[in-house]
């Protein structure tokens, strides 16, 4: 292989394994001729095949065993029923990236809660032929399970049924909030407003939970609670009234990241300082919202896209003979913007401090 060939391949410079995309493009063919020539079907120029498999051999690459058997016989399509737009796309993309390397194409069904239209869209799928179903949810709450007449290949995403038997994967809200607990009570935060979603939804009663079980361990009182709708002018008139009421807090944490949003637009206009007078913590990660909020805001990410490349993958297993069932939890991560400012707590005495060191410029 030229130099020049080997600068377009990623993984000579990442250290990965090499893939069928790294052959193709390597041989400048698409993955689909790269397939063919590597197993050894469909019709080319000899000199293509040829090409192909000695680029591969430069490469290292070594197929990956279960992808190649799911692929034997199998309509390399899987479909995706989904019932919300704002949770389903991220999940989408991860899905399609650990199905990607198997050569699986991803047929998104747009339900939008409706029972009628999601078992129009599954009628469609299973005419198709796909060979597995991902069926994602608008909420974690648990949802009526879908009976197929068939053994296909079935898992939900961002829900679970409401019988056992099926593989759910389902972001851990209880260690989400947690975390958002923790990290305001490292900074020395001790009175705590919770606004969050109506009570009925089991993300709300987890994360309100967790909330209350931090704030009990590191000995401080429970947070007031408020519950209103999920949206941004919700959060806004929430925190103006309690604001009007004088409730104390120095502390904010909401179910989501509209709340937070339409909450710190409240605090603004009542001649609070976002993170001086309170700090505040969304759930969510939706960067529009987070990043666009004054000031950009702290919030709970809930990995989405990881957990559709885990869906990806459980299917593929699926679909390989595995068997699987049970709720998986997959753990959120903060990310920190600035809404929450510095520790209040004061240095220990011993602890120096280090001072930034940059790096020169350009």
């Amino acid at each position: 292989m030229s130099p020049k060939q080997a600068q377009t391949v990623p993984h000579l410079l990442s250290g990965r394994a090499a893939t069928v995309r790294d052959v193709a493009q390597a041989a400048g063919v698409s993955i689909a001729t790269a397939s063919k020539a590597l197993n050894s079907t469909g019709s080319m120029r000899e000199e293509t095949r040829e090409r192909v498999r000695t680029v591969a051999r430069d490469l290292n690459y070594r197929p990956n065993e279960l992808f190649q058997s799911v692929l034997r016989g199998r309509s390399f399509t899987v479909g995706l029923v989904a019932s919300s737009g704002r949770f389903s796309l991220p999940l989408l993309e991860g899905i399609e990236d650990a199905l990607g390397e198997a050569e699986l194409s991803v047929f998104l069904c747009y339900a939008q809660e409706a029972s009628e239209r999601e078992l129009r869209h599954l009628g469609s799928l299973l005419a198709k032929r796909v060979d597995g179903i991902i069926v994602a949810g608008a909420s974690t709450d648990p949802r009526p399970a879908i009976l197929l007449d068939t053994n296909l290949p079935l898992l939900y995403a961002y829900t679970r049924p409401e019988t056992p038997g099926s593989l759910a994967l389902q972001p851990d809200d209880h260690q989400g909030a947690a975390l958002a607990a923790e990290h305001l009570i490292g900074l020395g935060r001790r009175r705590f407003l919770h606004l969050t979603g109506p009570p009925e939804y089991e993300a709300v009663q987890q994360r309100r939970n967790s909330l209350q079980g931090s704030l009990a361990r590191a000995g401080l009182e429970p947070a007031q609670v408020v519950h209103v709708p999920w949206n941004e002018p919700s959060g806004y008139e929430a925190m103006w009234h309690l604001l009007q009421h004088h409730h104390s807090f120095d502390a904010l944490f909401c179910g989501n990241d509209q709340l937070a949003r339409g909450a710190q637009e409240a605090m603004i206009k009542f001649g609070l300082s976002i993170p001086n007078d309170v700090s505040v913590v969304g759930f969510d990660n939706w960067t529009e919202l987070s990043e666009a909020a004054r000031p950009a805001l702290t919030t709970v990410d809930m990995n989405l896209h990881e957990l559709g490349r885990s869906a990806g993958r459980h299917l593929l297993e699926l679909i390989n003979g595995q068997q699987k069932s049970g709720v998986q939890r997959l753990p959120c991560h903060l990310v920190v913007r600035n809404s929450c400012g510095a520790s209040l707590r004061p240095p220990h005495r011993q602890e120096k401090e280090v001072p930034l060191v940059y790096p020169p410029l350009p």
